[in-house]
């Protein structure tokens, strides 16, 4: 099963049917859930983390929620792991919005507002990303395949060996997505990506495996 953790923000729906479609795709039998429930992020073989709006609205939404410790938890259990625009920010130490606003720390590094100059603010819209290195969930993404962001602020991994793939705007190198060990992260959206996102999701649903769902290493 694969869960796509409700604390009330991020575009839980159109998470949970790109994971079905991709499910169904990649020839993966398993249900997605959107919970708010610890006990079904225990008992899921691999977590999605949505989010929208503000860093410390998220943050403060995951606190309320009380599952702040589980999606820690579920981020160090070698689960396959997926963080989704502001829900991959939060992953980091802290954040400049409205702040310092710290974040889970699963991540080392800290998250910035955007320095793109002669270019609207946030970043809307479709922009081509480049890959780096060799992570599984950008097996079946090339460079130059376009992805949907919208973005004021961006996400500066301590670990330049972190960084998955960027995107330029504005003059600027954005990171647009992540990879630790089981922890992925993207500031695009995969989920209203149309053809490259359910590629992208196809890869993550991939990770899972065998009856029991271990994981395979991201």
């Amino acid at each position: 099963m694969i869960a796509v953790v409700d604390y009330g923000v991020g575009n839980l729906r159109s998470a949970a049917k790109g994971l079905e479609r991709a499910a169904k795709e990649e020839g993966v039998d398993t249900a997605v859930l959107v919970t708010s429930n610890p006990e079904d992020l225990e008992k899921a073989d691999a977590i999605v983390l949505p989010g929208v709006g503000a860093f410390g609205a998220c943050m403060q939404s995951l606190e309320t929620s009380g599952l702040r410790p589980t999606v820690q938890a579920a981020a160090t259990s070698g689960k396959p792991f997926l963080g989704i625009c502001v829900g991959m920010q939060i992953l980091f130490q802290e954040s400049d919005e409205f702040g310092p606003v710290a974040g889970l720390g699963i991540l080392p590094g800290r998250v910035e507002r955007l320095a793109a100059v002669d270019v609207p603010i946030p970043h809307m819209g479709w922009n081509a990303i480049e890959c780096f290195g060799e992570s599984p969930l950008l097996s079946r993404t090339e460079d130059g395949t376009y992805f949907y962001f919208v973005h004021s602020y961006a996400a500066h991994p301590a670990d330049p060996g972190h960084v998955a793939a960027s995107v330029r705007y504005g003059g600027e190198t954005i990171v647009a997505a992540v990879a630790r060990e089981n922890v992925f992260g993207t500031q695009f959206h995969p989920e209203k990506s149309q053809g490259a996102g359910i590629r992208l999701l196809r890869d993550f649903v991939s990770r899972i495996a065998g009856p029991a769902g271990s994981a395979r290493d991201l």
